[in-house]
């Protein structure tokens, strides 16, 4: 009964107490919240804490889903502000140092000269800002639309269009500066 069950019904079944709801959205999302949270820190500790964060309290927070938008778009924008709340807590306690040795598990099975190119690609997302990284991450690594990015982000397409269109530019300004 409950496998066909769409994401936004299950919501709102979660959200009234329905613990296999709960379970089944968990089941269902848990990858793709570890994995954006992943690709946000690039720390996989940070990235477990931020999942189990987010897994622990969607219980309370589902109750803020309206279904106006997908589950999953919701859900990811949680995600992103769990991903902020925490850069936040680490900026003012002096841990903004990041490590990319994880990049490289991330990126297992490809060519060694695809993980640089990647390493790379984020290395130089870093420089251009936050808010054309955060961009960068979702349209980029994640494949999703101007239009999602735009939901989880909080902004209007146009605006995710015009940053991908900044980080263009500033991107190739770092290659040609670079030689």
């Amino acid at each position: 009964m409950y496998m066909k069950t769409g994401d936004n019904e299950l919501a709102e079944r979660a959200a009234g107490g329905d613990a296999i709801a709960f379970r089944l959205l968990l089941e269902r999302h848990y990858d793709s919240v570890y994995r954006i949270a992943f690709r946000f820190c690039r720390q996989r500790e940070d990235a477990e804490d931020i999942a189990q964060d987010v897994c622990a309290s969607l219980v309370t927070k589902l109750r803020t889903f309206k279904g106006d938008a997908k589950f999953s778009t919701w859900l990811f924008r949680v995600v992103v502000n769990a991903v902020r709340d925490m850069q936040r807590k680490q900026a003012t306690t002096g841990r903004n140092n990041r490590d990319y040795g994880e990049l490289l598990e991330l990126t297992q099975g490809l060519e060694i000269e695809k993980a640089k190119e990647i390493k790379w690609l984020y290395e130089m997302i870093d420089q251009v800002g936050e808010d054309l990284r955060e961009t960068a991450i979702l349209v980029l690594a994640e494949g999703m639309s101007h239009s999602e990015a735009g939901d989880i982000l909080g902004i209007k397409e146009a605006t995710v269009s015009w940053r991908m269109h900044e980080l263009r530019k500033k991107l190739k300004a770092l290659v040609d500066s670079e030689s």
